[in-house]
This record gives C-alpha cells, sequence and structure tokens, in this order.
C-alpha cells in the first residue's frame, strides 16, 4: 500500500471472534504510522464464530518529518475478556516522495562600486535528500557570479546557506547608479534524471526563481563634478588673471628698487662741481642758477631746512640686502665726507613675502622696526627733513625668519629686502 504525503489512504482488516464467548475487541494502531493512522471503528463485539471488517486510514502530513520511504503499519487487537489472546497485524506502508524547496536572498537589492555579496538561505521541505545546484540568469552579460559552494546537499528538513557573490565588468565612473537585475533559479540536480521522474509519482511544483538586484553606484559621484568643476575654474582664473598681475607688481618694484641704488658719492661732487664753479667763473653771477645745481636761491632753501650745510642736490641711494634664513644681517650707506643728507623719503620693499624683521636707523636713531610678514611696501615721508652728516649711516638690519615666495611660485633660498632712502645731499659749511 502506498500513500502521498497531505493526501489519504485507506485499507481494511478483518477481526474474527474464535473463542466460545462472547468478545469486545479494542483496536489500536502502533509504530510510526500511529500518528496519523485512524482505525474506525475502534471497538467492535463478536459473537463466537462472527467476524467484522474495519476501516484503516492513513491521513500523513506534507512535512519533512515523514520521511520517504516503507514504513511498518501495526494494528494491536485486543481482546476485553481474554486479554492474552491479544493479537498485532504487521504490513508495510510505502510513502511516497515529494519534493519542496525554499529559498531567499538576503539582501533582495544591494549596493557597490563593482561587486556585492548575498546570502542565499535554501531549506529542504521535502522528505527526501535533495542536491541542489544554483542558475543565474540576467538579460545581458554584463555580471559575473560565483556561488559558494557551488552545490549543496540537504536531508530532509535540513537548512543552509550560500555565499553568492556577483562582479561587474567595468566600473561606472560618473553620473547615476546603474541598476542590474538578475535572477537565481534553485533545483534540484537530480531533478533532469529521467530515471528519478519516472520514479516520481506526483510532479515537482514550479518554484519561482529568486529576483535579486545589483545597484552599481558611481566612483564619483555627481556632486563631486561640479566641485571639482568650480576648483578648475578657479585655477585656470589664477593662472591667467592672479598670477600676471602678481608677478607684473612684484617685477616693477624690484625694476624699481634697482634703479635707485645709490649714486657713487665722486659722482655726486663732480656733479655740483660744475654749477659751483659756474658762480665763480667770469659772467656767471649774471646767469640764472639752475635747479640743483647748487645756486644761491637752492643753497638758501637747503641751509634752512638742514642747519649747517650749504647748497645740495635731490639725492637718492638704495640698499639690496639679503639674508640667510635664521640669519641677521645689515647693510648701509654711509654720508660721502663733507656731505650731510637731509632724509626726505624711504621705500622698503618686501617684494618676496618674505617672515622676520626689518629695523631701520640714520645714524645713531632707530626709526622704525617692521614685522616682515605684514606688509610687501612700506614707504615714510618727512615734511622736515631728517639730517646725518658725513661718515654717518643710514643702516637697514633684516632678521629673516622664513623666506618667502616670489611671483615664480618656488620657495626663495633667502630673504631678500630692498630699502630707498631719498633727499637733499647738501655741502658742510
Amino acid at each position: 500500500m502506498s500513500v502521498t504525503p497531505g493526501g489519504t489512504a485507506s485499507t481494511t482488516l478483518t477481526v474474527r471472534n474464535d473463542s466460545d464467548i462472547v468478545e469486545a475487541y479494542r483496536l489500536e494502531v502502533v509504530g510510526d504510522c500511529a500518528a496519523w493512522t485512524t482505525v474506525a471503528p475502534e471497538r467492535v463485539s463478536l459473537y463466537p464464530g462472527t467476524s467484522e471488517t474495519v476501516t484503516i486510514r492513513l491521513e500523513p502530513p506534507r512535512s519533512s518529518q515523514v520521511r520517504a520511504g516503507d514504513v511498518p503499519l501495526a494494528v494491536r487487537v485486543l481482546p476485553t475478556e481474554q486479554p492474552e489472546s491479544v493479537r498485532v497485524p504487521e504490513t508495510t506502508v510505502h510513502i511516497e516522495e515529494f519534493r519542496e524547496l525554499r529559498a531567499e536572498s538576503a539582501p533582495k537589492r544591494r549596493r557597490g562600486w563593482l561587486r556585492g555579496r548575498y546570502r542565499l538561505a535554501v531549506r529542504n521541505e521535502g522528505n527526501a535528500p535533495v542536491r541542489l545546484g544554483f542558475t543565474p540568469a540576467q538579460p545581458g552579460e554584463e555580471l559575473k557570479f560565483d556561488f559558494r559552494p557551488a552545490a549543496l546537499a540537504l536531508e530532509p528538513g535540513e537548512s543552509a546557506e550560500v555565499v553568492l557573490r556577483v562582479r561587474t565588468g567595468a566600473p561606472v565612473w560618473f553620473g547615476s547608479p546603474v541598476t542590474w537585475p538578475f535572477t537565481v533559479e534553485v533545483a534540484d540536480a537530480a531533478e533532469g534524471d529521467g530515471e528519478d521522474a519516472a520514479e516520481r509519482a506526483e510532479p515537482d511544483p514550479v518554484r519561482a526563481p529568486l529576483e535579486v538586484e545589483f545597484v552599481q553606484i558611481p566612483i564619483f559621484p555627481t556632486w563631486l563634478l561640479a566641485v571639482l568643476a568650480a576648483l578648475l575654474a578657479l585655477l585656470l582664473a589664477w593662472f591667467m588673471l592672479v598670477r600676471p598681475a602678481v608677478r607684473s607688481t612684484a617685477k616693477e618694484a624690484a625694476d624699481q628698487a634697482v634703479q635707485n641704488r645709490p649714486t657713487p658719492a665722486g659722482a655726486d661732487e663732480n656733479a655740483q662741481a660744475p654749477g659751483a664753479g659756474g658762480a665763480n667763473q667770469p659772467g656767471g653771477g649774471g646767469k640764472s642758477p639752475q635747479p640743483g645745481t647748487g645756486g644761491g636761491g637752492a643753497g638758501a632753501g637747503a641751509g634752512a631746512g638742514s642747519g649747517g650745510v650749504a647748497g645740495g642736490q635731490q639725492s637718492s641711494a638704495t640698499i639690496d640686502l639679503q639674508t640667510g634664513g635664521g640669519q641677521t644681517k645689515t647693510g648701509a650707506y654711509t654720508v660721502p665726507a663733507g656731505k650731510a643728507f637731509g632724509i626726505t623719503d624711504i621705500v622698503v620693499a618686501n617684494f618676496q613675502g618674505d617672515e622676520g624683521v626689518v629695523t631701520i636707523s640714520f645714524g645713531d636713531r632707530k626709526i622704525t622696526t617692521i614685522a616682515l610678514e605684514t606688509f610687501r611696501n612700506q614707504d615714510y615721508h618727512w615734511v622736515t627733513p631728517i639730517s646725518i652728516t658725513e661718515s654717518q649711516t643710514v643702516t637697514v638690519q633684516v632678521t629673516c625668519a622664513k623666506p618667502g615666495t616670489p611671483a615664480t611660485g618656488r620657495q626663495a633660498q633667502e630673504c631678500h629686502e630692498v630699502l630707498n632712502v631719498s633727499g637733499v645731499l647738501s655741502d658742510l659749511r
């Protein structure tokens, strides 16, 4: 006799009273089938020499606990009056095989740049051992799949997990995420065997494949493109607009500083000699004095401004000082012998943007001390000239803390400052 789990089957049993008394018999199913087998009626009373047929009904549940195969079926027939005459007739019931699989993916959607990892949970809810295989499918060929393990054997009621790794062929650099849908079919590897299919009494139910998605996100998000574009625009603006202007300004300052280097003392005296000689030459008194030649009008003005000097002309001197990092260096301009220098203007150039301290002194008088990092060009002007006489110096002292970066874009090896001092250079009386 055969029965399919989830179905029903029945058979009969004839009970005969061979004793010489009226006997009542109680019938009870024993063995592995007892949980899902019933007898009707469960109690019969028979006269001597009579018999009655009872029905045995089998209703095994569709469960993995009801294993496929042959199962013994026994019914205990227990007489009430003569219990020692108990009988237990037996037969064999064949439990048909059914296959049922449960599978799910966790998660159903995964996000990643190139690869995703999924867990496939499978359970054999049939009543026979199965050997499972996994078959992926997708509309295109963009994805590669790797199942570990590639095949799986499960006993009835047993569960297991399979790791699925999905990888794309190429990254998505920019733009929106790309969704790659695919399916995974979980099937018994023995289903394709013709002999097994022929022996199976019940066809397996159709199982829908697992629907899974891999969302491939771009390497660089969209907002990063906007940031890169803005940075590129700023960089182009720097090289095309700001940097040329900075280099031009620095170059002009450097050229001006070089042009304003001090004139040698001998040259100043030679420049004044013609004016002085012209006044003493015959006919010289009848000519008007030229500007800057030391004529009588200019001499009077200079004398009033500087005191103790006669005559004078505009003069300037430049001190170009280069100082190594961490060092202190001093540069000076000395007033020529027999001269007085009435200083009216100074300009200090820090065109590299050095860091440190610069101190400017006229003779024994300290004029100012400035932090280099606070300026690029600094100038001072006096309505009343500051006078220093022969052998006294205009001194600039630089303490270099850190050389700056000029317009070339490369950090300088030394601090480089230029001081230009201007005023009236006159003869002492």
